[in-house]
């Protein structure tokens, strides 16, 4: 019988800072990693490389970083020498530390992350998840450390936010991921059991840590990265950003953004919904759907899927089943149904199989997919709803040192 493992790691680089905007360094180098194209323009500009090349090299190092995985300049052969040994003094290309690697006995992957020390020393963990399937493989990012919101039943929410995190790191994790599954060209190349499509890492979900709505412009940058054609390209209709209702930035996340949207729906009523998603409170159920319905692009081919945790004896009524699908009515739509997976605390328990069966056919019966997710990495605390690390949250005197280290 396979059994879960634990790897851990011994990596010494990595890193971060506080809690809403963050400075992260490399000892003085700064990341490429996470830079739009223009800015890595302007990055290059700053430490001389002449304006009539910015383009040029912009482009080279792209594609290097992005499309080749390499993580040392000297392996830019297109690179002049001189270049190179600017760029490595100025640029760091560093993935966080892995702090360990758990692998579940059904394959699926966590990996424990260390950011890079803020100006304090500080560094702050992060977890991402790698679920493989027959047809598809799904990396579930994060995209805060900690959470804005303290949802009831996520182990995440009690977890309160130390920071957002950089485009770089967001990015960095489908980086790292790739490295570990072999996933770049050179890795494939030798691989003789490779897939076929040339990857193992086919949709990428923002269903880690975190709400992403909350961290828009740096979650935004990490998309338009993670999307380009020239390097990471993964299509946005592969890539679903998942949030629990901050219903300003919905339709503008449709607009700027423009991947697929999932909403953490977990009721049928305001009443429970304010128990279990606390910003229902300032945001109700009504709202909500007025925002999904006001998606841009929203149609049959691009649905907007509606997660819904099965919590026995809270939201998992027949009454539950069919309010919901009255609320959907008119929304391109799906439900994910999520057996509720148990943490260390947790006051809930999952609703019975059964249950959730005939919750699923009153769903199915009206014409919205249904399935019932399957719960993957419960073994090692992986599953949806499950993900939480041991950073902690800056102190008032901490966050004041930071900002003083900084001036300074």
């Amino acid at each position: 019988m396979a059994m879960s493992a634990t790897i851990r790691i011994d990596n010494s680089k990595s890193g971060i800072s506080d809690g809403g905007s963050v400075n992260v360094s490399c000892g003085q180098q700064r990341s490429l990693i996470g830079l739009t194209r223009d800015d890595l323009k302007t990055a290059l500009g700053e430490v001389g490389v002449p304006a009539r090349q910015l383009r040029m090299r912009a482009n080279q190092l792209w594609r290097w970083v992005y499309n080749r995985g390499v993580t040392s300049f000297d392996e830019m052969t297109d690179v002049a020498k001189e270049l190179r040994g600017l760029l490595d003094e100025q640029f760091s290309l560093e993935r966080p530390e892995i702090v360990s690697e758990q692998i579940s006995n059904d394959g699926t992957r966590k990996w424990l992350l260390r950011l890079a020390p803020d100006d304090l020393g500080r560094r702050q963990d992060i977890e991402t998840v790698f679920i493989p399937e027959a047809d598809r493989g799904t990396l579930c990012i994060s995209s805060q450390v900690g959470c804005t919101l303290t949802c009831t039943f996520c182990h995440t929410g009690t977890q309160r936010l130390v920071r957002n995190l950089t485009g770089g790191e967001i990015v960095s994790q489908i980086l790292l991921a790739r490295d570990r599954l072999g996933e770049w060209p050179h890795q494939l190349a030798a691989n003789q059991q490779a897939p076929a499509s040339g990857r193992y890492i086919t949709n990428v979900v923002l269903m880690g840590m975190g709400e992403p709505l909350y961290n828009f412009d740096n979650v935004k940058d990490a998309i338009e990265i993670a999307s380009d054609g020239e390097g990471l390209s993964l299509s946005k209709r592969r890539i679903t950003l998942s949030t629990s209702g901050v219903v300003p930035e919905i339709v503008r996340a449709g607009n700027e953004i423009g991947t697929m949207l999932a909403i953490s729906l977990h009721a049928t009523t305001d009443e429970v919904r304010n128990k279990l998603v606390p910003l229902n409170k300032k945001y109700p159920i009504a709202q909500l759907l007025q925002a999904c319905r006001d998606y841009p692009g929203l149609s049959n081919a691009r649905r907007i899927t509606f997660e819904y945790v099965m919590l026995k004896g809270v939201n998992n009524s027949i009454a539950d089943a069919k309010r919901l699908v009255q609320l959907l009515k008119g929304i391109p739509a799906k439900v994910n149904l999520i057996p509720f997976n148990p943490w260390p605390g947790a006051s809930f328990e999952c609703a019975e199989w059964e249950t959730i069966e005939k919750f699923a056919e009153i769903v199915n019966r009206a014409g919205y997919s249904s399935p019932v997710r399957t719960p993957r990495g419960r073994d090692i605390m992986a599953a949806c709803g499950q993900l939480k690390s041991a950073s902690q949250r800056l102190t008032a005197s901490e966050r004041r040192e930071l900002v003083e280290a900084r001036a300074s």
